[in-house]
């Protein structure tokens, strides 16, 4: 099997790590002004084709002043001299706010107290600050982990993703209390979020019970795309999270009965549905629960996902390589390999992630892309790196408000300064491809 090397190494040359610190500095400085920031969450609001959806959470990861303490919490590692600590402190101030103020609380990772908890727990500079704050919070958040966690266990089969996926789900819940391995209370409400996972897994009627029927479609463009329901392949909603949580588990030593045989049935599942292009391997968006069939009767080929993160070959590939280190499968950890490989010799415009953001553009396929290169030393993922850091510079825009912005379906250019789909991500990768800090934030996108 392949070894990790022992440190966290710059990829880029010194030049040119030298031009991506500065352009992150840069990014960050702007977000360390509160005032700049609302600037920016006014402008979302005016410039996002989905107003719906663009609110600004205080207490959220995603869209919120959480996420821009966990990005204050990488900066401090970085340059722990600068006074990046104070600024998290602030934007966490600001974060509890919106939880004292907040008329309903979710668990979830990215909108939710396990987000908030990942905050404030990567701002603690190894436990020595913050624990009177992330006690208030986990008293309420492993309490009703263990609750959610043991309804999600006794469901009949067929569930909607937000119950276990990464960004509303337990999958994510999951995802901070691996960090949390010190405190009992906290590895007590994983082993249940961990079982969990192992029941869900399991095959009833040639079905996974964690599949979507048809009146638990998530949205309503998924309703009209899969009308008999759905197996989601993505990493972001789909069984790759729940998988990829279970993988880093049993590697870090943690076990619940089962969780070995649900790593390699999840992982085997996910094999099955590559859908293939012209440049090798690929994956769907998700795999329908009854495919509509052509006009000739055929049942037609699952068309490939985009090259991302959230969803497509690359999030894919990681729960892959993840689930072969933890099983000591290095066919697994070969098809993950393969996958990314393919995803470098797609042309751009065919991986379909023109933004420069996190979720669905060039920064999640870069921070994949770096743990691929920390994980087996291939120069494969070396040179991509170094080609996918100088796409990224490309995009920088010093005269906008943040420096860079996300660059919706649609066209729409967004100030967007929340960590998923905003410029905080950005920051975050530019910073970890020159530094030799390692961006252990990375694990609220399951990555590490």
């Amino acid at each position: 099997m392949p070894e990790m090397t022992d440190t966290w190494t710059p990829v880029l040359p010194a030049d040119r790590a030298e031009v991506a610190v500065a352009v992150a500095r840069d990014v960050a400085e702007r977000l360390r002004h509160p005032e700049t920031v609302k600037t920016a969450v006014a402008a979302v609001a005016q410039q996002t084709a989905s107003p719906e959806t663009a609110g600004w959470q205080p207490h959220g990861l995603s869209q919120g002043d959480a996420g821009l303490a966990l990005m204050c919490a990488y900066l401090d590692a970085c340059f722990p001299d600068e006074g990046w600590d104070a600024t998290g402190h602030q934007y966490l101030a600001l974060a509890g706010t919106g939880v004292q103020q907040a008329t309903r609380l979710f668990m979830s990772l990215f909108g939710g107290l396990s987000g908030f908890a990942f905050a404030i727990w990567s701002l603690s500079r190894g436990g020595s600050r913050y624990q009177k704050m992330l006690k208030s919070i986990e008293d309420v958040l492993l309490r009703e982990t263990v609750t959610l966690a043991e309804g999600l266990a006794r469901q009949q089969p067929g569930m909607a993703v937000g119950q276990f996926d990464l960004i509303f789900g337990l999958g994510g819940i999951g995802a901070y209390l691996l960090c949390r391995q010190e405190d009992d209370a906290a590895v007590a409400a994983l082993h249940a979020v961990l079982r969990s996972m192992v029941t869900i897994t399991v095959e009833e009627q040639g079905l996974p019970r964690w599949h979507t029927p048809p009146h638990l479609m998530p949205t309503e463009a998924a309703a009209e795309q899969y009308p008999n329901g759905y197996l989601n392949c993505g990493l972001a909603h789909g069984i790759p999270g729940p998988l990829t949580l279970m993988a880093l588990a049993l590697a870090a030593g943690l076990d619940v009965p089962g969780l070995a045989d649900a790593i390699e049935r999840s992982a085997l599942w996910l094999v099955k549905q590559r859908a293939d292009d012209q440049w090798g391997a690929n994956w769907p968006t998700a795999a329908p629960l009854e495919p509509t069939l052509t006009p000739n009767g055929a049942v037609p080929r699952l068309q490939p996902s985009r090259s991302a993160w959230c969803y497509g070959s690359p999030g894919v590939a990681r729960a892959l390589w993840l689930a072969g280190t933890s099983l000591d499968q290095p066919g697994l950890c070969e098809q993950a390999v393969e996958a990314m490989a393919a995803v470098y010799r797609r042309p751009l415009h065919v991986r379909y992630i023109d933004s420069p953001t996190f979720c669905h553009g060039i920064a999640g396929l870069l921070q994949i892309t770096l743990r691929f290169a920390h994980d087996t030393g291939l120069p494969l993922f070396t040179g991509a790196a170094r080609t996918l850091s100088e796409q990224l510079l490309g995009l920088y825009e010093p005269g906008t408000t943040l420096g860079y912005r996300n660059l919706e379906l649609d066209g729409q250019r967004v100030d967007q300064p929340g960590l998923l789909e905003g410029t905080p991500g950005v920051a975050l990768v530019l910073l970890a491809t020159a530094t030799d800090v390692e961006p252990t934030w990375d694990r609220v996108f399951l990555l590490s």
